[in-house]
């Protein structure tokens, strides 16, 4: 089986790791391929580096180097290269880079410089955490530069901020008039990736954000099309818990374009080409079963997990991969 999947960071990373776990497991579906298409409008440079915070975060979660604890950054890492930049004065500091990570980003940088593609770039970082004898190919979702900008007001007006200083200086405690994606209206799908939508036979979008990261990949020219025109199931897994983000922002990222923080009104986002969506127990609205349902009619099949969706662990992310391959494989 071919499945392709769209993702952000750490939700994406775990619960993608989980099916990797779970397809492993099973002998009818061991020799499956995954294609994930990885969000990149969360990139930024810094400190004269390119950084993919998306990309990096699947890379470490599935080659088995990430911070298990935090769900992003290297295990075991250390702070000597960011310690000695403050104390030369260097700014900004907000954005925690381990040695191990600086590492990364110097290889993608110098890569980039002697003219590599983002695609190709990838694919060389893969190599190092050996993603393709896991049969898993990573793809950064285009090979041009797109950056997400916050549009705040901190009392001064209006003004525009990189997402990551929202994010991660801020934490999203400034309220988001909007998003703006630089580059996306006239970017393009990286090579491989509208081919992997279109020859998939079961479509993810596991829980990751579906304003800024998810919602980026969508934004780009001719996503939504072949995710419309392709014959494949998309089952998608919902990011929030009684309308409640496990981590991060999501919510205040759908507050800025007007969407309800509940797993039904996020799942109105995905409404012209998504089939099924798996919910938390609490956000099942009645009892639901994709049992004999048909495709994209009427709206997605909805069935609530077998527990809470909370990863609490490898176990737990495997077993909920399996209920979004058990609810895929049961439509028609």
């Amino acid at each position: 089986m071919k499945i392709a999947a769209l993702a952000g960071g750490v939700g994406g990373a775990r619960f993608l790791r989980g099916l990797r776990d779970a397809l492993d497991a099973d002998p009818d579906l061991a020799d499956s391929e995954l294609t994930i298409i990885a969000n990149t409008g969360d990139d930024i440079s810094l400190f004269g580096l390119r950084i993919c915070p998306d990309v990096d975060t699947l890379l470490y979660t599935l080659g088995g180097g990430g911070d298990e604890e935090q769900g992003w950054g290297r295990a075991d890492e250390t702070h000597v290269v960011q310690g000695e930049l403050a104390a030369y004065g260097v700014q900004p500091q907000w954005f925690g880079l381990g040695d191990k990570d600086f590492g990364t980003h110097i290889a993608r940088t110098l890569w980039l410089r002697q003219g590599a593609s983002a695609s190709a770039v990838t694919a060389r970082l893969a190599q190092r955490w050996g993603l393709p004898d896991k049969r898993i190919t990573l793809l950064p979702m285009t090979d041009v530069p797109v950056e997400t900008h916050v549009v705040v007001d901190r009392g001064e007006g209006p003004v525009a901020i990189h997402f990551q200083e929202w994010w991660v200086a801020d934490r999203a405690a400034t309220p988001a008039e909007r998003f703006v994606v630089a580059g996306l209206d006239t970017a393009a799908p990286a090579p491989g990736v509208l081919d992997a939508i279109r020859g998939a036979d079961l479509i993810v979008l596991p829980p990751s954000n579906p304003v800024v990261s998810i919602g980026i990949i969508l934004g780009l020219p001719g996503i939504r099309d072949a995710l419309r025109g392709s014959p494949a199931r998309v089952v998608g897994v919902s990011p929030l818990i009684g309308g409640r983000p496990v981590r991060g922002h999501a919510d205040a990222c759908l507050s800025a374009i007007g969407v309800e923080a509940r797993a039904m009104a996020v799942a109105g986002l995905y409404a012209d080409f998504l089939d099924a969506w798996l919910v938390d127990p609490a956000d099942a609205p009645g009892e639901s079963t994709a049992s004999g349902a048909p495709r994209r009619a009427g709206g997605p099949v909805v069935q609530a997990s077998a527990g809470p969706l909370l990863m609490t662990d490898r176990a737990r992310a495997a077993e909920l991969a399996r209920q979004t391959l058990d609810l895929g494989l049961t439509l028609t």
